[in-house]
């Protein structure tokens, strides 16, 4: 005859262990977190400086910071959509920074309302600011050729700058930047109130 297989039993600890370590399949989620939910914090820039001017910095815990635009920014509800990014603002070309060596030598040091590059739509051009008081590291020369990225590919190639803060700038813009969570319920709130009105 056949001898039946028993699974053996396991002791409490042992169960323990195995709930901890194997995941339930049913609370996974359906796709694995993109590299920039599980190597960065987000957080947001509402309003910075202007209504409707909204931003986002994933934070790295290397200390890096990527600065880009939030979905939610006034330059995506034109119609024709952004044309095109120009980083010659200021006094220098953005573009034109070459940082090298491990003390990031050449590197401009920005202010947190320095301005980074001018989005421009069919109808208007907007500022992009630092939103991070610190050295800009890198622009994001592929927006010149391919504006469309600031939209479509906005948290991976359609980033604008990357900027390396020292810790103690770091804390004090933290401190006026809201996290993922309490981004969407500003703006929740906001579509909620504007929809009430019309």
């Amino acid at each position: 005859m056949k001898e039946e297989l028993e699974t053996p039993k396991l002791s409490e600890e042992e169960e323990e262990l195995k709930r901890l370590l194997v995941p339930d399949v049913a609370t996974l989620p359906l796709n694995p977190p993109s590299a920039v939910q599980s190597n960065f914090v987000t957080y947001f820039a509402p309003d910075f400086l202007k209504p409707g001017h909204d931003q986002y910095v994933h934070r790295h815990a290397n200390g890096l910071c990527v600065i880009g635009l939030a979905s939610t920014h006034v330059a995506f509800k034109d119609e024709g959509g952004i044309t095109s990014v120009d980083f010659n603002v200021g006094k220098s070309d953005r573009s034109g920074v070459k940082v090298t060596g491990k003390r990031k030598k050449n590197a401009q040091h920005f202010e947190s309302n320095t301005a980074l590059c001018k989005v421009s739509t069919s109808d208007a051009s907007y500022i992009v600011r630092c939103c991070v008081k610190g050295s800009l590291l890198e622009v994001n020369e592929r927006l010149i050729k391919q504006p469309e990225l600031l939209k479509s590919s906005a948290d991976r190639e359609g980033y604008v700058a990357i900027i390396m803060p020292r810790p103690a700038d770091w804390l004090k813009a933290k401190a006026s930047l809201l996290t993922s969570e309490e981004y969407k319920k500003l703006r929740v709130d906001c579509t909620t109130q504007d929809s009430s009105i019309s």
